[in-house]
């Protein structure tokens, strides 16, 4: 009241609604009335809404990706630019996405001139960006024409935008404006002092007069670091040293987003109370990737792991609708038993009856979703809102926090319903509706809620400015996320921006310096940066480095090197004894090949995997494999043998031969891209396979049978039962006579397996040969083959020599292993040899951890 200024009616504008809580306490330790204490932006927000403040149709909605499509919707009605969306569909986009930037800088500029002298600053803005000579905007126009005629419609749009609600604050008479500077002087809040200037004002400017940093008492030290992990660890290290000395809050500032990210998830690991004010992309949560795979299950190529990822995304206690967790694993199991990879080819009668419910009701809730055709976007919006609610993701979004968000940002929350005219973007497609729901959640941020009383605060650099924290930890201080030189915005160079009042390079150059400096107030600082990013080399921040020198001009000591706070703990060695397992009662009913070769090669493989039924899950979208090649190789060579009743010639046999395989490549549902390389092998294997078989036709063999299937009961095995199927059966001439040919295909190189046969270890033809004596068949009138289908230059043909002695021995082998394990023999992991090199089962006999040293890596501990 000294001045005759009623405190009660003044106005303290502070920079951030960070700094809100911080003035009102501050002012509230004072005699006194306390003044109203507002941001900009809030002040506005708290006022009478003035006219025309609401967005017509077409206007400037401040959505990136609402924005977006409107832009490209104005482009497309261009004459110049419609040609320019056909020919070059990536580069439209792009330059629809400039156009966005450019208009909301260019309108958040004109917001801060005074409303009587708006047009005069659009009039302005029209000279400094002039439209080019008539004629220049044709097929033949050059970027740089293009990029002008870009900018003016950028002009004009943001031009025609509505009202900023700021203009409210040009009206306003306080008796004070007292304004708190920090980071550089705000433009809105210069411009409306000086329309106000018969209103007293107080400008309190905390920020250093100069670029160079000043030099401060506080207790600086930088750690330099090696690579990403390393910097992570010592910067969540750091944070914890400070609390376990009793020093908080601590503030994290998130320079680089990414290594913030995973020092978060470090603290969090030893349960840090903190605040997040940075947050993360929206799109990378996990309620809008259950949004994002609903809506790739519309697409339709849809691949059976992502239709399976989007009903396990259905599955919760919040949407009691959604399907069931076993009928979807008894979905899942028959796929993948079926090698299902397309989910619009999965066969409903071969399923269960509620899994065949499950995946009919599925198909219909994306049905409408999937119909060709194009649709506005409140359509698609509706659409998509059906499509969550049939399926119970709809009320499960609503009870998650990030789920509300992105509820919000796709405009389905009813506070956020959009109109029809401002959805009006014209006719869309399922791919351009999707594209615009994956900008909207990638332009939207997710901060969730957080601890009331946190010891660490996460914030961007600006925003902890004149904030108490006890001390600062700054990873990032390197020459790419600090102090680098920003690149420009949108379509404007830097002389039209500093011209329309839009920050350039220098002022957001400027800005970041002095909030540097502001950080350097706090009464501990910690900088950290690494050497290296991914394979590029990063060196210290310029930013740092001044800091470094004016120290050193000063006489200070400088700037110390930090210690490394992480503690380093070591675990003596504790290897584990091999398992024992033993299971008489879970002896299987019959045994295969792969089961015996199971049981010879590792006991323990065959309890994991043949006793216990473990089995590894295979992905159904990894594309066509070299094991579904060797599978629709065995299909064609049957269908084709079983086709041919006699010898044929070459071509002919060539001919039916590629017949089959196109027949057995449209039964599989084989996608011929996909399959396109091993089209190509096939097509070479077809002249060397007939050059193989019609000799074999000279030699007098014959084709008898193939995928017979098998069964006997030895009597040495007590009950077990063989089983099998045999690829090939032929009849051969022998020296006494026909003998039966057992022939097993093979898709790899002969070199592995030969060894194997050479030394008398092959277990599969030697129980097929078993199997096939058993039916009645002498063992002397037996012979057993390998056919190497891939070599480069022939067909390779390795029999397996002396094939009734293998059987026998094998049958009395596999008889005495398994009369010892009904007696309660052990089944231990044998771990050697090349059998445990890709063994599903090594996870679970945990050989590396009693064959080798164990590995441990420190983590940072509290």
């Amino acid at each position: 009241m000294r001045h005759g200024i009623r405190v009660a009616d003044a106005v303290v504008l502070v920079p951030f609604a960070q700094h809100l809580p911080l003035a009102r306490h501050a002012w509230s330790r004072g005699a006194g009335w306390m003044p109203r204490i507002e941001t900009s932006q809030t002040l506005a927000r708290s006022l009478p809404p003035v006219a025309g403040q609401q967005p017509g149709v077409g206007q400037l909605r401040f959505d990136v990706a609402l924005d977006g499509l409107h832009a490209s919707l104005m482009l497309r009605r261009q004459s110049w630019a419609a040609a320019w969306a056909r020919d070059d569909p990536r580069g439209f986009a792009l330059a629809a996405a400039s156009v966005v930037e450019t208009a909301h800088a260019l309108a958040r500029a004109a917001a801060c001139v005074p409303p009587a002298l708006r047009e005069a600053y659009w009039e302005q803005a029209r000279s400094v960006l002039p439209l080019p000579l008539a004629g220049g905007a044709g097929s033949g126009a050059g970027a740089g024409t293009r990029e002008r005629l870009l900018c003016r419609v950028a002009l004009e749009w943001a031009a025609a935008a509505a009202t900023p609600i700021t203009d409210a604050l040009f009206e306003l008479r306080p008796s004070a404006w007292i304004v708190v500077q920090a980071g550089g002087i705000d433009p809105l809040i210069r411009r409306l002092l000086d329309h106000n200037a018969g209103t007293p004002s107080l400008w309190i400017a905390t920020d250093a007069f100069d670029a160079d940093p000043p030099t401060t008492p506080c207790r600086i030290s930088v750690a330099v670091c090696d690579d990403f992990e390393t910097e992570a660890q010592r910067a969540a290290a750091t944070v914890l040293a400070h609390l376990n000395d009793g020093v908080q809050p601590v503030a994290l500032i998130a320079q680089d987003r990414a290594l913030v990210r995973r020092v978060r998830a470090l603290l969090a690991r030893q349960q840090v109370p903190l605040r997040d004010e940075t947050g993360w992309k929206l799109s990378t949560t996990r309620a809008a990737a259950s949004v994002h795979s609903l809506l790739n299950c519309a697409r339709a190529d849809t691949s059976s792991d992502e239709w399976l990822d989007w009903l396990k995304a259905c599955c919760s206690d919040a949407a009691p609708s959604g399907p069931q967790r076993g009928t979807l694993d008894a979905l899942e199991r028959a796929w993948r038993r079926a090698g299902v990879r397309s989910a619009r080819l999965g066969d409903i009668d071969r399923l269960t009856p509620s899994a065949a419910a499950l995946l009919r009701t599925s198909r219909q809730t994306v049905a409408p979703l999937a119909a060709s055709g194009q649709r506005g976007l409140i359509a698609w919006l509706q659409l998509l809102d059906a499509a969550l609610r049939g399926c119970g993701l709809r009320a499960q979004l609503a009870a998650d926090e990030a789920g509300q968000q992105v509820l919000r940002v796709l405009h389905l929350d009813p506070a956020t319903l959009l109109r029809t005219d401002a959805a009006d973007v014209g006719a869309l497609s399922l791919a351009a509706f999707v594209d615009w729901v994956d900008a909207s959640l990638e332009a939207a941020s997710f901060v969730p809620s957080s601890d009331t009383q946190p010891q660490v605060v996460i914030t961007p650099l600006a925003q902890a400015m004149l904030r108490p924290f006890a001390a600062v930890v700054f990873p990032g201080a390197d020459d790419k996320h600090l102090g680098a030189v920003a690149v420009a915005l949108g379509l404007l160079s830097d002389a039209e921006a500093q011209a329309l009042g839009v920050p350039g390079r220098e002022v957001r150059r400027l800005a970041q310096a002095q909030a540097f400096a502001q950080i350097l107030r706090a009464p501990s600082l910690s900088f950290l940066r690494r050497l290296d990013d991914n394979g590029d080399p990063l060196s210290i921040s310029p930013l740092l480095a001044q800091l470094a020198l004016t120290e050193a001009r000063s006489g200070e000591p400088g700037l110390s090197a930090a210690a490394d706070s992480r503690v380093t703990r070591t675990h003596a060695a504790a290897p584990v004894a091999r398992p024992l397992p033993r299971a008489p009662d879970l002896l299987p009913e019959r045994l295969s090949a792969s089961a015996c070769e199971a049981l010879r090669a590792c006991p323990y493989r065959f309890f994991a995997l043949r006793l216990l039924r473990l089995q590894s899950i295979d992905e159904l979208d990894t594309g066509v494999q070299k094991r579904d090649y060797g599978s629709w190789l065995h299909a064609v060579l049957h269908r084709f043998h079983l086709a041919r009743s006699q010898p044929l010639s070459a071509d002919e046999d060539a001919a039916r031969l590629h017949a089959a395989a196109a027949e057995e490549a449209s039964r599989a549902g084989l996608d011929a891209a996909e399959f396109l390389p091993y089209s190509a092998s096939f097509a070479r294997f077809v002249p060397r396979y007939l050059t193989w078989l019609h000799a074999r036709d000279e030699d007098g063999a014959q084709w008898l049978d193939g995928e017979r299937e098998l069964t006997a009961l030895p009597p040495e095995w007590a009950g077990t039962e063989m089983h099998g199927v045999l690829d090939r059966v032929d009849s051969v001439p022998g020296a006494d006579g026909p003998l039966i040919q057992l022939i097993d295909y093979k898709t790899g190189q002969a070199a592995a397996l030969r060894s194997i046969v050479r030394q008398g270890e092959d277990t599969q033809l030697a129980f097929y040969a078993a199997l096939m004596g058993a039916q009645g068949e002498a063992p002397g009138d037996i012979a057993a083959s390998y056919v190497f289908l891939d070599e480069s230059d022939k067909v390779v043909e390795l029999p397996l020599p002396d094939v009734q002695v293998s059987a026998e021995q094998l049958v009395e082998g596999i008889g005495v292993d398994l009369s010892r394990l009904r007696l309660g023999a052990p089944m231990p992991a044998l771990g050697e040899g090349r059998s445990c090199d890709f063994c599903d089962a090594r996870g679970l006999c945990r050989k590396d951890d009693w064959s080798g040293e164990l590995l441990n890596e420190g983590e940072p501990d509290r």
